[in-house]
């Protein structure tokens, strides 16, 4: 039997808890066992009162929250001489609901999956999508794909947080559904995925993306602590050659398939100059990417050669 007697935090704020409505949608239901983000969870979903409304309503808010609210620290950094070391390149939904249902995803009820459960799944989600975007992201360096849709976000050489979801809104769904499609596969396999669980998922995957181009390459950086993670070195010599490190949290597919290549011959030679010598040559090498990346760029959109969707024999170094 619920129990109504409880009134969950946020009512406080949004008004009148209705206990008729609470007991409706959360038939059963110890309100008084849930923990503080499950009480959060109820109160929200009880004051909006549909539950198709409150999780589209959420999803959008925690979106803009999330990526706005995670570039504004790269915008301050930019504003600081202090950090310019570190520079990369200086000087320069509301039918989720029915569908997410439709799958099998839990949405307003409560309580949550343990959190061992929810790390497992976002370990898998984070695979899945660093793969399905290698592959779609090569697609969309290919003549026709690139010149009417991918174009827009290469607009930026020298990519900033803002820039990580400035694209075309083709781009947006194509690279879009490998974030969302690896839930919804995961629930055609496994019952015990909650929404909950997926907005974790895409704020990481959001910082995952802001990072990516923030332009600065840090000390303390993870893909100083993971050597397989990409990060913004590794992203923002994609924006510079063109042709080179599709992925996005992963370095693995690019190594695998020899479409890093250019960028490992890069690090290289730099790694083998003087230390004297290194910045200069360090300048000078990305000068000469930049410039076959611009000459790489102007043959994918007129349709010739085969741009990022070409073979490199791995551990071929040019």
């Amino acid at each position: 039997m619920a129990t109504t007697s409880y009134v969950p935090l946020l009512t406080n704020h949004f008004g009148q808890f209705n206990e008729t409505k609470a007991a409706d949608m959360y038939p059963d239901t110890d309100f008084g066992s849930l923990n503080l983000a499950e009480r959060l969870w109820v109160s929200w979903y009880v004051w909006i009162g549909n539950p198709v409304i409150a999780t589209g309503l959420m999803s959008f808010i925690m979106h803009e929250v999330v990526y706005f609210g995670r570039c504004i620290p790269w915008m301050i950094i930019d504003r600081m001489p202090y950090f310019r070391k570190w520079k990369l390149q200086p000087g320069k939904i509301w039918g989720f609901h029915p569908l997410a249902e439709y799958f099998g995803l839990a949405t307003h009820s409560v309580p949550f999956p343990s959190w061992k459960l929810m790390a497992v799944q976002i370990a898998l989600f984070f695979v899945f999508e660093d793969m399905f975007h290698y592959f779609a992201h090569r697609a969309l360096h290919y003549g026709p794909l690139y010149k009417h849709i991918h174009k827009m976000h290469h607009e930026y050489a020298a990519p900033f947080g803002l820039a990580a979801e400035y694209a075309h809104p083709l781009e947006v769904l194509i690279l879009g559904t490998g974030t969302i499609g690896g839930p919804l596969l995961y629930c055609l396999f496994r019952p015990d995925l909650h929404i909950f669980c997926v907005y974790v998922w895409v704020t990481l995957r959001l910082f995952q993306a802001i990072d990516a181009h923030s332009g600065y390459d840090f000390p303390w950086s993870l893909n100083k602590l993971i050597p397989f993670w990409s990060g913004a070195d590794h992203h923002d010599f994609h924006h510079m050659a063109f042709v080179n490190n599709y992925s996005t949290s992963f370095r693995w597919w690019d190594h695998m398939l020899g479409t890093d290549n250019k960028y490992r011959a890069y690090k290289e030679r730099v790694a083998a100059a003087k230390p004297e010598e290194r910045d200069a040559l360090e300048k000078s090498e990305l000068e000469a990417v930049e410039r076959e990346g611009v000459k790489a760029e102007r043959l994918a959109e007129l349709g010739g050669g085969k741009a990022g969707m070409e073979g490199v024999p791995r551990g071929k170094l040019e």
